[in-house]
């Protein structure tokens, strides 16, 4: 494979994750896209805001090209976890309108540098600290990917809506009863599987 495929291979991919994680809040109530839906708070506009940050330290700062974006959330005495989540005063628009930055100037890194170029990763120890432009891509494509799966539950949890994407839901075919029934199918072989003490 050429650089030049590669290069195209890994923006593909992160694209993908990018679009599919932001597409988890259309068509959502304020309320919602903040709801925490797990034990730890996880919910769908904190999960972009992450994402966010993510592609300004790993594909920005940590190649010598800081965005100037202020991300209070990494200030001395910010609020513990402040990545995963978004204050009142943090619109849906505004995060996305971050993340949409975000996503121009990872790529504006992405498209100037060589892929082997060797950076150094700020929060990480130091001696420990280097790494090369493609393993930023491919840990962030990673990272937006398992957010987007994420997402993927969190949105199946609140309304119903599951797919990859717009266009692909990825799932069987099947109606409203078809997977009422294949819930229940699952259901019943995990009670005969987990035995007598199975709830």
């Amino acid at each position: 494979m050429t650089a030049p495929d590669a290069r195209a291979d890994l923006h593909f991919y992160l694209q993908s994750a990018r679009d599919a994680l932001l597409w988890k809040l259309e068509g959502l109530t304020e309320y919602d896209v903040r709801r925490p839906l797990t034990p730890t708070g996880t919910n769908l506009l904190g999960l972009v805001k992450h994402a966010a940050g993510c592609e300004l330290g790993y594909l920005g700062d940590t190649f010598g090209r800081p965005s100037g974006e202020r991300l209070p959330w990494l200030d001395e005495g910010a609020e513990p976890n402040g990545d995963m989540w978004a204050t009142a005063d943090e619109s849906p628009a505004r995060i996305v309108d971050l993340y949409h930055r975000a996503w121009a100037h990872a790529d504006a890194t992405i498209g100037a540098l060589a892929l082997e170029t060797v950076g150094r990763v700020p929060w990480w120890p130091a001696g420990r600290d280097e790494v090369t432009l493609h393993h930023a891509v491919v840990r962030v494509i990673a990272d937006t990917h398992r957010h987007a799966g994420h997402a993927d539950i969190l949105r199946e949890l609140l309304d119903g809506s599951v797919g990859m994407n717009k266009n692909n839901t990825g799932m069987a075919p099947g109606d409203r009863e078809w997977w009422e029934n294949h819930r229940a199918l699952l259901e019943r072989t995990a009670r005969e599987a987990g035995g007598p003490g199975a709830r």
